[in-house]
């Protein structure tokens, strides 16, 4: 007889930046969640699919929660509560490199509102501590709530005690079969893959507001006639012209970077070489107007 499979959904939670994204790709074993050192990078739920001989895992990659500053934040928040009340596991993150504060304790803390998922803390980037640093975190996460299905520490980055974490997860998901076909790695649309992976391109090296200022929009994707070439036309959107003069850069040179990286990470997923045309524009304060979020998506 052949054993049950188990199948669900696993979110993983904490503040921003904690490696949340980067532990999402390493589990599914490819690039399906964009990464930055810029906190809120991720802006959808990213679902990414990782199937195993016992079940299936479905992990949907959220924003980082954060006291909103904007209508942008606000439905951000949002969307990572409706994602913690439909899900199996919560996986809390910690980083391994920095003491647990106030904002840690509030999101363990709020947790108590999702009773039907069982929990479970993960320490990360663990091979950027030392062993003290380790023992250390995993003391103070461990001590933040008293009914953790498992604590475990772990490196994505290094790989190490992934498949720990895995393993877990599973036995924790409900019996069932899998929620998607074999060999599908994430529910996201070409389109959706392309303009994320063109905004982590334009994240690259800006500084201050202005990461959160950026989207992008797909307008077009089409193959060439009589060539082996892809046709992709997207705009990238700031909110205001100063921004606009940085995204370009000097005489294009930024503009022409970001494109560069971008075609990088986007002629593997189509399988081929890549036109890219990227335009830049501006919708003033974005981030705070209604219409215009609901036109770029949120």
């Amino acid at each position: 007889m052949p054993e049950e499979t188990r199948s669900g959904f696993v979110t993983f939670v904490g503040r921003p930046n904690v490696g949340k994204s980067t532990l999402t790709n390493a589990l599914v074993g490819e690039k399906v969640a964009i990464t930055s050192d810029k906190p809120q990078t991720t802006r959808r739920a990213i679902r990414g699919i990782l199937n195993r001989p016992a079940g299936q895992l479905v992990i949907v990659d959220t924003p980082g929660l954060h006291k909103p500053r904007t209508l942008l934040g606000q439905r951000l928040n949002d969307l990572v509560e409706q994602v913690l009340g439909d899900v199996d596991v919560i996986g809390f993150c910690v980083p391994a490199t920095e003491k647990v504060g106030p904002g840690d304790r509030r999101i363990a803390e709020s947790l108590d509102g999702y009773r039907r998922a069982k929990k479970v803390a993960i320490v990360t980037k663990t091979d950027a501590a030392t062993r003290d640093q380790i023992t250390e975190r995993l003391l103070e996460v461990d001590g933040l709530r008293e009914d953790w299905a498992a604590v475990i520490p772990l490196s994505a980055l290094g790989d190490e005690q992934l498949d720990v974490l895995t393993d877990e997860l599973l036995t924790l998901m409900p019996a069932g079969p899998a929620l998607y076909p074999d060999g599908v790695v994430t529910d996201e649309s070409t389109e959706d893959r392309i303009a994320e992976i063109i905004r982590e391109a334009a994240l690259d090296g800006v500084r201050d507001e202005l990461p959160h200022s950026i989207a992008v929009v797909v307008q077009d994707v089409a193959p060439r006639e009589g060539s082996d070439l892809t046709d992709i036309y997207a705009d990238i959107v700031v909110e205001r012209d100063s921004q606009k003069a940085i995204i370009i850069g000097r005489k294009g040179s930024r503009l022409r970077d970001v494109g560069a990286r971008a075609r990088a990470g986007i002629e593997p997923l189509v399988g081929g070489r890549v036109f890219l045309s990227l335009h830049v524009r501006v919708a003033k304060e974005w981030q705070r107007d209604p219409k215009q979020l609901g036109r770029l998506g949120f």
